[in-house]
């Protein structure tokens, strides 16, 4: 049995939940609640229809969808890889001292301090066909035939936004992988000096292997940052041209306040499907890096 002074204080714990539990209650669990119930009534106006499936079926023949869903996966699973993968050689050069390296810690991470508002407006110039910097760099160079209208084309506009996530992002995750870097324990490190081994082997068998957790925990973050993106296409292309760029999270709120359906329960049904999508690959993703991080080094 448990003494007295072994239970919880109950009256001195709840004042300080209650205030995190009223807002996630309010502004989370709630949402999601409605979001489902919306998803099996068609919500006009003062009105409710309890329509069962028939959302969730209208989405298999919904060709949009399906089109934004390509899109977000697409981005979901490139932009992570070069992400993590430029910002690893990133935190190597500082890691190694190159010159000018506080300097350029700043540089590289500056851009994860601006909103997605401000990355989209200057990133729209940037990509101006007329007097953009990309076209003019191209033009300088000699290259003026591959000028074209980065996001106007249906074939550059989505690798052109994977570009922008990837040069505001890669920062973040540098400096991650730095601090794991500088984490690493310091004899294994000179074991390896002392064995002779070279900056590649030393790499590939010594220091990647010891922060693999951490570069599997920024490949999901990421992942699940770019399956929910929104605020960037929707600054800069609306999902355009043609679709090209729509993503499930921009299709969702034109679906629910723009088109003028006046109809909140299929949106809903897109919402909810996307969701349990989403959730299922994060609990995947989180169950592998767990297993991973249950080998003895």
């Amino acid at each position: 049995m448990t003494s007295p002074r072994e239970r919880p204080a109950w009256g001195a714990i709840v004042p300080f939940l209650l205030p995190a539990a009223v807002f996630y209650l309010g502004l989370t669990a709630y949402p999601v609640i409605r979001t489902v119930w919306n998803s099996v009534h068609e919500v006009l106006p003062r009105r409710e229809t309890f329509v069962g499936g028939a959302h969730y079926a209208e989405l298999w023949a919904d060709d949009t969808f399906w089109r934004a869903v390509r899109n977000t996966v697409t981005w979901a699973l490139v932009a992570p890889f070069l992400e993590v993968s430029i910002a690893l050689l990133l935190a190597l050069a500082l890691y190694a001292r190159v010159p000018a390296a506080r300097l350029l810690r700043i540089a590289w991470f500056t851009p994860v301090l601006m909103s997605y508002v401000v990355v989209g407006i200057v990133w729209m110039w940037i990509y101006n066909y007329d007097w953009g910097a990309a076209n003019a760099i191209l033009r300088a160079v000699g290259l003026g035939h591959w000028a074209q209208p980065w996001l106007g084309a249906t074939d550059t506009a989505l690798p052109a936004l994977i570009v922008v996530t990837t040069w505001m992002w890669t920062g973040f995750n540098m400096v991650v992988l730095l601090a794991a870097l500088h984490a690493l324990p310091t004899e294994v490190i000179e074991a390896a000096e002392l064995d002779r081994c070279g900056w590649g082997a030393k790499l590939t068998r010594v220091m990647v292997p010891l922060i693999l957790p951490t570069i599997l925990n920024l490949l999901v973050l990421s992942f699940v940052g770019k399956m929910k993106i929104f605020d960037l296409v929707w600054i800069t292309t609306k999902g355009g041209p043609l679709w090209s760029t729509e993503t499930v999270s921009t299709y969702v709120y034109k679906r629910a306040f723009e088109w003028s359906t006046f109809d909140l329960g299929y949106p809903s049904a897109i919402a909810t499907v996307w969701f349990v999508i989403v959730m299922s690959f994060v609990a995947v993703l989180t169950w592998m890096v767990r297993r991973r991080q249950k080998l003895e080094y």
